[in-house]
């Protein structure tokens, strides 16, 4: 019975001591609220997000895959902006904020655009603008968008696709580890 209560108070119960009623030993308790683990650098945190741009377009959400996503932070694995306001947040919680391009992926950079030789690409390669492609980079696979086309190169834009841009996240923690 008594263990039945602590579940039902979504606590943990401190027992003081025992009296003896009608023959049978009750515990006196003292309820004592859990403490939220919030998130701090080290947590290890599930959420789901959706993110927009200004115009109000999604460009992500884990609602969409049916799939939230787990990271611990500190470890530069989310955006920072993006991280400063995971921070403080409790399961169960929602927000929703902005992050300037600044603290997302940067504002993109001229020094990023390469004009490649057609023939670095396969003979059958079917060139569109506007197609993401990956790219082997001295640091490993980069992903390029095409924004030029002709007969004989291609123009790469390496800057990420969403450089630039004020995103816009809603989130929910759906579950927070404490720090490591």
């Amino acid at each position: 019975f008594w263990a039945d209560q602590k579940k039902k108070l979504n606590t943990y119960a401190i027992c003081l001591y025992n009296i003896t009623l009608s023959g049978q030993t009750c515990p006196i308790l003292k309820k004592e609220e859990n403490e939220m683990t919030t998130v701090a650098n080290g947590s290890t945190v599930t959420f789901h997000y959706k993110g927009t741009l200004t115009d109000g377009t999604e460009f992500d959400s884990s609602y969409e895959r049916n799939e939230p996503m787990t990271a611990t932070t500190g470890q530069g694995n989310l955006i920072a902006g993006f991280e400063t306001a995971l921070t403080g947040m409790a399961a169960g919680e929602t927000k929703t904020f902005t992050v300037e391009c600044d603290d997302a992926y940067g504002q993109p950079s001229p020094e990023a655009v390469t004009t490649l030789e057609r023939t670095v690409f396969p003979d059958d390669f079917p060139f569109e603008t506007g197609m993401t492609v990956p790219l082997q980079g001295p640091n490993g696979q980069v992903i390029a968008t095409l924004t030029e086309v002709n007969d004989t190169t291609v123009t790469a834009d390496l800057n990420h696709p969403l450089a630039g841009q004020d995103l816009t996240f809603e989130i929910e923690v759906l579950a927070v580890e404490g720090t490591e």
